[in-house]
């Protein structure tokens, strides 16, 4: 019976290499891949999954507006949908990847981000915490050794932003994988940083 799997973890935490190594398992098995990803992340290539440890794919793109359920007829049957950056999908969207679930009984493997820089739900991970089978966090570390579950954004002079947009894509140079309570101490350090100037 096919399932709606949910994998997430913070930045850093190995989730597109999963992704991939998730893909070459079902290949060499003789299946078929949809692998996908949100138009939404471009900083690899429009089209290409990558890992921080070098692996790296060619997926089909998912504009914001498109429907999976018609994307996947487009795309032809396979045996397996894996989906990268998870959360840039709409909640629509995903609704779309539980339908192939139960209606075409399609294992959908979904990998990203749970929350944004400042903590709150990213609208395609909420809708997969409501409707996935399985949920597993992947995890990883912070520079003190805890469990890392913040996605720290950061400046260019390495202070945490607690503003802006939810969406800015970057890598290891614009975010920090940090435990909840080494992101609230840095941020009360600027802070109070900031009265004293």
């Amino acid at each position: 019976m096919a399932k709606l799997y949910f994998k997430y973890g913070a930045m850093g935490s190995s989730k597109s290499a999963q992704a991939l190594i998730t893909q070459f398992n079902y290949e060499e098995k003789g299946m078929t891949v949809w692998l996908i990803k949100p138009a939404t992340d471009t900083r690899d290539g429009a089209d290409i999954v990558k890992s921080r440890i070098g692996l790296k794919r060619t997926a089909e793109i998912i504009t914001p507006e498109q429907d999976i359920v018609e994307a996947y007829r487009k795309a032809g049957r396979h045996d397996v949908v894996i989906v990268d950056e998870a959360q840039f999908l709409s909640p629509a969207q995903i609704d779309g990847l539980r339908w192939l679930v139960d209606m075409e009984d399609i294992p959908v493997l979904c990998f990203g981000l749970r929350t944004d820089f400042l903590t709150h739900f990213f609208p395609g991970a909420q809708r997969l915490m409501e409707l996935a089978d399985s949920i597993t966090e992947i995890k990883t570390i912070c520079s003190c050794g805890r469990k890392a579950i913040v996605n720290a954004r950061i400046d260019a002079l390495g202070r945490v932003v607690t503003e802006g947009a939810q969406v800015m894509l970057g890598g290891n140079d614009s975010y920090v994988a940090m435990c909840h309570r080494c992101w609230k101490k840095k941020i009360e350090e600027q802070e109070g940083q900031m009265t004293l100037e």
